[in-house]
């Protein structure tokens, strides 16, 4: 239940939120909304819903954070063993047809429709898969036949109320790559997406029995802490090398629990008491895979509040900037627990406001990501209106998949031909290079509140610029991305010499 608030309390947060000021967003700036469908949390509302209303849901939730400037939505499409997609790996997931293995009734893929929206409200579509949870609850009467549970109950363990796939397996490990290989060959994703779930958070007095795996697969003298995060890492490295042998300009993103190590334990950890850590209970190291290049882009879970003693956001966002060397760095944040948690702080409305500030002030961290979609779309109007009218006021780009990528490259691109259509104009070019997406800018600059639109680009060398964001003006600017992110020089487009098409 929402709590509510005495009409003082919220007058002096409603004077706060009027004299909040934000500090300015760069240029490329990751923001995030992770749409989670395990247990239908975010979309589909529910699996039996028939595709208009799923269509129409979704399309909210894109259209709500479109008006937010958000570019960049982590979609989850394996939620425990599953696919939201046709597959011979997985079977069917009961989020999205109401029955675990029995295919939709209205599509027979509705992937390729997801990604062609996403992109169409301007946001990159992060494939979110969950690897090792193989179910959601010991009762396995509800899963299909063809789920791995049956097909190779030996990877199986069972662990608390859920069972998991052995991370220990060489033929786990096969499978799961295979799984994301597929995803990315057959779909036009432009992110591959883990969570936090590697190894189960542990549980007193449980027990994860891959004694055998251990005893058959770890190295001489390998401790078996050792070896499970080897496990983890070997997976990672090889999903990895796979999209990158398909598509290299495909990013592959994590993110871990938002504590790697607390400093009583490691003097490298972080001022922080958390009860689990992602390094010793989850044998995850984000650390190795920064330092390797396993991954493109981390986005530790900091779903705390500021000041928070055990697990301070202040701390962390401040720890994994110091820490986090190589990759692309985003912080993600919890406004799931807004109005709705034991920790005061969260019901401050300025509270994320103030976190988004402490993210932008920090070098090293380029952006944000919020847990989840549903979080904001109700009963956080002030919140709402000051992230749109002072945090993410202006539009901003995706980085790019690395530092690398952020240097203006001289492509050749050559204006062809405008043409009125509609209520816009069809911009024609050549170009020597395969682009992903075209900004539109209404001043001859590349920052952010120059910015008026953007669009990602399909084969037919043509793009469409709508009248509506021009406010009257007869030229405009564009600058092109290429797959990798990489921008080109600014181009001028004047839109008065055009015919009728």
């Amino acid at each position: 239940m929402r709590k509510l608030l005495p009409i003082s309390v919220l007058l002096f947060f409603a004077v706060s939120c009027s004299t909040f000021k934000a500090v300015p967003s760069g240029t490329t700036e990751f923001r995030g909304i992770w749409i989670a469908s395990v247990a239908n949390i975010d979309w589909p509302k529910n699996g039996n819903d028939g595709l208009a209303k799923k269509k129409k849901d979704y399309l909210e939730l894109l259209s709500f954070y479109k008006a937010l400037n958000f570019n960049a939505a982590i979609v989850q499409i394996r939620t425990a063993g599953d696919a939201l997609y046709p597959t011979k790996l997985a079977p069917w997931s009961r989020y999205l047809t109401g029955t675990e293995g029995n295919p939709p009734k209205d599509t027979t893929d509705i992937l390729p429709w997801l990604i062609e929206q996403t992109h169409a409200h301007g946001m990159e579509f992060h494939a979110w898969l969950n690897p090792y949870r193989a179910t959601m609850s010991l009762d396995t009467s509800s899963l299909a036949p063809t789920h791995d549970f049956y097909r190779h109950h030996d990877w199986m363990v069972p662990y608390g109320t859920k069972f998991y796939y052995n991370p220990g397996l060489p033929e786990v490990q096969e499978h799961l790559v295979s799984i994301m290989e597929e995803v990315v060959s057959r779909y036009q994703v432009d992110a591959i997406h883990f969570d936090d779930y590697f190894y189960p958070y542990t549980i007193k007095d449980e027990i994860f029995n891959d004694s055998l795996a251990y005893k058959t697969h770890a190295l001489p003298n390998q401790s078996l802490a050792e070896w499970r995060r080897s496990n983890v890492d070997s997976l990672l490295k090889k999903v990895n090398e796979r999209i990158k042998n398909s598509k290299p300009w495909v990013h592959f993103g994590i993110s871990p629990f938002g504590v790697w190590k607390n400093k009583k334990t490691d003097t490298k950890g972080s001022l922080t008491e958390a009860g689990q850590t992602t390094y010793e209970n989850l044998f995850a190291d984000p650390l190795l895979w920064d330092k390797e290049g396993y991954i493109d882009y981390l986005i530790p879970q900091l779903y705390w509040s500021l000041d928070y003693k055990p697990a301070s956001y202040n701390i962390l966002t401040d720890w994994w900037a110091s820490n986090i060397e190589n990759i692309n760095l985003y912080i993600g944040n919890g406004p799931y627990k807004i109005y709705n948690n034991a920790d005061k702080a969260w019901d401050n409305p300025l509270e994320l406001p103030k976190q988004l500030n402490k993210t932008r002030a920090t070098n090293r961290i380029d952006g944000n990501a919020f847990f989840s979609a549903k979080s904001l779309t109700a009963n956080k109007e002030t919140i709402v209106k000051t992230l749109k009218k002072k945090v993410y006021k202006h539009k901003a780009l995706t980085p790019a998949l690395s530092k690398l990528y952020e240097v203006t490259l001289p492509l050749k691109i050559a204006i062809k031909e405008v043409k009125k259509k509609d209520d816009g104009y069809v911009v024609e070019y050549v170009s020597d290079t395969d682009l992903k997406q075209v900004i539109y800018l209404k001043k001859p600059e590349l920052i952010s509140k120059n910015i008026i639109g953007k669009q990602y680009l399909n084969p037919s060398d043509s793009f469409y610029v709508p009248r509506n964001i021009l406010k009257g003006k007869k030229k405009c600017y564009v600058v092109f991305r290429t797959k990798y992110g990489q921008p080109s020089q600014l181009i001028p487009i004047n839109l008065t010499s055009t015919h009728e098409k």
